[in-house]
């Protein structure tokens, strides 16, 4: 089922070489053959990749937690510490339970078992978004919004790391599908196919983050909507039994993911109110300044919406937007804008949820400016329905061009083309950091280097760790001990290190400093050793700090009286990433 209503057209008397290729492009199934390969290598992409990144900052206490929820169960629901853990006990366990309970049957080290299991919530966040952007926009939408999407750096390169965020925008996504399909079920009762889908996502949402309470408001609005538009007053009354059917699934999976959230069930409100007013001592760096996340202005998450996204998704929304103020001027000129909505009410109805997935967080964060940081992270559920949006409004457009004129349909096509390049080309050089990328408002991510956040999760440790193993093993030095300090966790560096390598708290005591670049670890002493870099931003580095111990006089040797002036100049300017290394 699909709400578009045209395709390609084909040129009246062409060619047979552009009548081959109309036929081609009206090909049903040769366009499910191009979804399917584009699974197929995204697919492979992740088994290839997984093992590249990084272990994210809150990595550790995530899997304890789901550890923790394991124990309640296994323990017959009397070992709560799970319950009293840091904060995690405000957030779902959802994913931390799989990847706890799946933990000890997989033979893959922890971490790349967690980025492993991350990525396959991004995979099928993907497939999400190829439905909704089908059922909108035809197949052909639904493989330029996966597309678009896998290459977006803050979810194709996050969903290896962000493991709370990417399944949470995975669930998202899937709920925001299967509301549009109930929707553009009404005035008839939702098929029970729909409800159980709409009552697994929800639930899936609200098993990892209390923000599933967006997908309950996109639903109600739209079955607001629907009442009017429908002119049916009774509407919610009929369509209640399956909507209280889907919220007690979404209940039952919540409950099994998050038991806190259930005991009482009033904690659920608590949680809400904890991230309303969520703060604690935090900076996060905003436009050049390091700003306490209590005080970020009220435009941060739209700013870094804006500066985030893709050139061509960008283009997308614009396109979007110019397509719906057109269609509004002509209908207002027809005199038809208010009897369109009611001859047309199913294809406005299956709209309207993507409008509000995107209108209402944007909102949301301007009138309440809630404390956040990381950029878009907490909000990275909007990138979905965003990438929907965009594409709808590059086939609007490319539609509305080719009809007027072939060559400018087509200069627009090839324009959408060469940024879409552009952005895939800057998503690979950046990899396995694709996140830390911005788009060219503010310069691309060296302008952006310095003035918003970069590798918050500090996931290039893991490189740094493995360019000091690397180096001193080239050096004939890899049978010694080191000592190492991590301005960051320890773990995200031991990992990767190796059994000669001692991790120390003091980084006087330290051989070695690892610190990212993020982080306020910058002014760190020592000597630069080897440094992370992607696109000439500097990610991560490792300091020697060996040359600030107590120093050891060497005398000059004999009938040496003074230094020669005439020597030539030594420079560290241009030694490479293994700038200095200083010999014990």
């Amino acid at each position: 089922m699909s709400l578009d209503s045209s395709d390609f057209p084909a040129p009246a008397g062409s060619a047979w070489p552009v009548s081959v290729v109309a036929r081609g492009w009206r090909s049903v199934a040769l366009t499910r053959v191009a979804s399917l390969a584009l699974f197929a290598a995204v697919a492979v992409w992740i088994v290839l990749a997984f093992r590249d990144y990084g272990i994210s900052n809150d990595e550790p206490v995530q899997h304890t937690y789901g550890q923790l929820l394991i124990a309640w169960y296994a323990s017959g629901f009397t070992d709560d510490r799970a319950f009293h853990y840091i904060n995690l006990y405000l957030y779902g366990g959802l994913f931390d339970l799989i990847a706890a309970g799946l933990e000890p049957y997989v033979p893959l080290p922890l971490y790349e078992w967690r980025h492993l299991l991350s990525a396959g919530f991004g995979f099928a966040g993907l497939i999400g978004a190829w439905r909704l952007a089908r059922l909108l926009g035809g197949e052909k939408a639904g493989i330029a919004a996966a597309l678009l999407l896998a290459f977006t750096g803050m979810y194709g390169g996050a969903m290896f790391t962000h493991t709370k965020d990417v399944p949470f925008a995975a669930a998202m996504v899937w709920s925001l599908y299967f509301i549009t399909a109930c929707a553009v079920q009404l005035p008839a009762p939702p098929r029970w196919r729909s409800v159980l889908g709409l009552g697994v996502s929800i639930g899936c949402a609200f098993g990892l983050r209390v923000g599933g309470v967006f997908a309950v408001l996109y639903l109600l609005l739209t079955l607001g909507a629907a009442t009017l538009l429908l002119r049916d007053i009774r509407l919610p009354l009929r369509v209640l039994p399956r909507l209280v059917a889907a919220g007690l699934v979404a209940l039952a999976v919540m409950a099994a993911s998050w038991p806190w959230s259930m005991l009482p069930p009033t904690n659920l409100f608590k949680a809400m109110g904890a991230f309303n007013n969520f703060a604690f001592d935090l900076t996060t760096l905003f436009n050049g300044k390091a700003v306490p996340i209590d005080q970020i202005p009220p435009t941060y998450m739209s700013e870094y919406l804006f500066i985030k996204l893709p050139e061509v998704t960008l283009l997308g929304l614009a396109a979007a937007l110019a397509m719906a103020l057109v269609a509004l001027v002509r209908l207002v000129r027809e005199h038809r804008a208010s009897r369109t909505a009611f001859v047309h009410p199913r294809r406005i109805l299956g709209y309207l949820p993507l409008l509000f997935a995107v209108a209402v967080p944007v909102v949301f964060t301007l009138l309440d400016d809630p404390p956040l940081y990381n950029g878009i992270r907490h909000f990275l559920f909007v990138l979905p329905p965003v990438t929907i949006l965009a594409v709808l409004g590059l086939q609007a457009a490319w539609r509305a061009l080719w009809r007027r004129s072939r060559v400018v349909g087509g200069g627009f096509a090839a324009a959408a083309l060469a940024l879409f390049l552009v952005n895939a080309a800057g998503f690979l050089r950046l990899h396995p950091y694709e996140y830390v990328g911005y788009n060219q408002l503010v310069g691309g991510t060296a302008g952006a280097s310095g003035r918003f956040e970069g590798d918050y999760w500090s996931t290039s440790l893991r490189e740094a760790a493995l360019a000091l193993r690397q180096g001193l093993e080239r050096d004939g030095r890899s049978g010694r001990h080191y000592k190492v300090s991590v301005c960051a966790e320890d773990v995200q560096a031991s990992t990767y290190l190796g059994p000669n390598f001692d991790m120390v708290e003091e980084w006087d005591d330290a051989d070695f400093l690892l610190t990212s670049r993020n982080i306020g670890c910058d002014a760190a002493p020592g000597l630069p050793y080897a440094t992370v870099s992607r696109m000439g931003v500097p990610l991560a580095s490792v300091m020697d700090m060996r040359m600030h111990r107590a120093p050891v006089e060497v005398p000059l040797p004999p009938g040496s009286d003074g230094l020669d002036l005439n020597a030539p100049a030594v420079s560290l300017k241009d030694a490479g990433p293994l700038v200095a290394k200083a010999k014990p």
